[in-house]
């Protein structure tokens, strides 16, 4: 048992980067898109996208997503995602 334990675990640690790194992607997408555009609508995906980074750093990656989405909609973009 302690080592299914612990080989769940293992399983665990090597895949989380992995689901992880769809989110630096996205922030890469909307750092290129907005750029040096200083409109409200890029000014509100900035800070909308910081929010994202946040919950990224904490490990929300579901909800960061989700952030992610909503800065792209405030500047107008569509992001593309992993499938």
């Amino acid at each position: 048992m302690k080592t299914l334990v612990t080989a769940l675990v293992l399983v665990a640690w090597v895949a989380a980067p992995a689901l992880a790194s769809q989110c630096p992607m996205l922030q890469a997408q909307i750092d290129k898109a907005i750029g040096n555009r200083f409109d409200p609508g890029a000014a509100n995906a900035r800070s909308i996208a910081a929010q994202a980074n946040s919950l990224h750093v904490s490990g929300k990656h579901s909800e960061s997503e989700e952030k992610y989405d909503e800065a792209a909609k405030a500047a107008g973009i569509t992001l593309e995602k992993k499938k």
